[in-house]
């Protein structure tokens, strides 16, 4: 997304990343970008927090209109709310392996569904 976002700039398409990454979205070394501290994969919030988002996008847009300098890098007020989530995220140990075996079968079972579906098209 970032190279993207680089790309666009380059031939005059203003942009804002919104990210959780920021080490790697500022290595990239976007014109604009919005930081939300928040697991990754969900950049603009909560899912089905409707307020956050609209919060969270509204902030980008005004980041685009105010910027001050290239490679401005502003982060988002909100809070996912408690901060449990990162003693667990991406954690892998004897307490959840099965559960996330699980999960990844059913994953693959859903995108080889996915997949013939889209052949039979």
């Amino acid at each position: 997304m970032s190279l993207v976002a680089r790309h666009l700039e380059q031939i005059g398409f203003p942009t804002v990343v919104i990210g959780s990454a920021r080490d790697v979205v500022e290595q990239c070394g976007v014109a604009r970008f919005l930081f939300t501290d928040f697991p990754l994969g969900n950049p603009c919030g909560r899912p089905y927090d409707r307020a956050m988002q609209r919060e969270i996008l509204d902030s980008a847009l005004r980041l685009a209109e105010t910027a001050f300098g290239p490679r401005t890098t502003v982060q988002a007020p909100q809070s996912w709310g408690d901060h449990q989530w990162r003693s667990s995220y991406m954690r892998v140990d004897e307490d959840n392996i099965e559960e996330l075996r699980r999960m990844g079968r059913q994953r693959r079972q859903h995108q080889q569904v996915v997949k013939e579906t889209a052949e039979d098209c």
